[in-house]
């Protein structure tokens, strides 16, 4: 009996083979969640990206209380300052990265991440810093990010989150 390897080797099996590539660049959208994640993302930004665009979010010390007043228009920006709807961002994404630094509040990413569930774009948290935190404070960020990312990673420094970076095809 010929094994799975050799059976799809066949010249019938062959014709179900797909040529092509396997997939599109993804449009991915990666925020700075906090001031010290900001300088990291506005470095990434200068590489070469495929779809990969670059915002922050931590003017917002903290996501507002529920009872206030408040719109997804304008509290994310650009690297050049410019304000964006997060509605808008998020409607162009097939991935949105948080980035944020291990003790920091990275509460703002439960906005990010409730709208991001609501129009199903995935998510990915990426906390920076691991290395030099305490646990209580790798535990702090850890636990206001995992709600909202269906992918979690504590990575160590910069080239860790270049290289996820890569692997989730920005």
């Amino acid at each position: 009996m010929q094994s799975e390897s050799a059976r799809m080797t066949t010249r019938a099996e062959a014709r179900y083979r797909v040529e092509a590539p396997n997939s599109q660049p993804r449009t991915v959208k990666v925020i700075a969640l906090d001031a010290l994640s900001e300088p990291v993302v506005k470095r990434l930004a200068k590489l070469p990206w495929s779809r990969a665009s670059f915002l922050t979010a931590s003017a917002f010390a903290a996501a507002p209380a529920r009872s206030e007043n408040f719109s997804m228009a304008g509290w994310l920006s650009d690297l050049a300052g410019r304000t964006k709807n997060l509605l808008d961002e998020i409607a162009g994404a097939d991935l949105i990265v948080m980035i944020a630094t291990a003790g920091q509040d990275a509460k703002v990413g439960s906005l990010i991440g409730e709208a991001c569930n609501a129009h199903r774009v995935m998510t990915t948290g990426l906390v920076l810093g691991t290395a030099a935190a305490t646990d209580e404070e790798l535990s702090k960020t850890l636990g206001q990010l995992r709600p909202h990312s269906i992918m979690l990673v504590a990575g160590g420094d910069e080239d860790y989150i270049e290289d996820m970076l890569i692997a989730l095809r920005a």
